[in-house]
């Protein structure tokens, strides 16, 4: 208690040395614009704007293994990274998780005479495929089954040039063997 006391005596005797501010970033506002619907390919609308599913095996990423992420082809929301994707054997981009459970939002999908859990970006509102519970058991179960029409690709080495610089965090980890 008594050291307490003086060291408290101490600093607001001899206060530290203020640091100037670091700038603050504005944070990204990403939504859906009528600019960015414009924009789409007739298979990405039918797949983002109205649930629809692109072809097996004849999709643009479902065997990409280049490092980046996938962000929503409408808002541009980071939604998947390269370091959690797998190989499903189902033809489309499957992964573990997403980057951030902000940027997802699920509703239930009752179509095809069963239900199931679609996926949809969270301020982009897209279609980007569909969460089931047979994933890798070791990376928490879940298979986060999506749409290549639905995303747009960044490499690694495009992501502080894109915008997603602080992404690059994802890639500079230890690989826990």
């Amino acid at each position: 208690m008594k050291y307490a006391l003086i060291l408290s005596l101490l600093l607001f005797a001899f206060p530290a040395k203020a640091e100037e501010p670091l700038p603050m970033s504005t944070p990204k506002k990403y939504e859906k614009t009528q600019a960015a619907i414009d924009a789409l390919t007739d298979e990405q609308k039918y797949v983002t704007q109205h649930e629809g599913t692109e072809r097996p095996f004849h999709n643009a990423y479902w065997d990409n293994h280049e490092e980046g992420i996938y962000v929503d082809v409408v808002s541009g929301e980071p939604l998947f990274s390269s370091t959690d994707k797998y190989d499903s054997g189902t033809g489309w981009p499957s992964f573990s998780k997403p980057i951030s459970e902000h940027n997802i939002k699920t509703k239930t999908d009752r179509k095809l005479f069963m239900e199931r859990t679609e996926i949809r970006s969270a301020a982009g509102d897209s279609h980007i495929g569909h969460v089931f519970t047979d994933g890798p058991k070791d990376k928490g179960g879940l298979r986060f089954c999506t749409n290549s029409a639905a995303l747009r690709f960044i490499p690694r080495d495009k992501l502080a040039e894109e915008g997603y610089g602080e992404y690059l965090e994802l890639f500079n980890q230890t690989k826990v063997q």
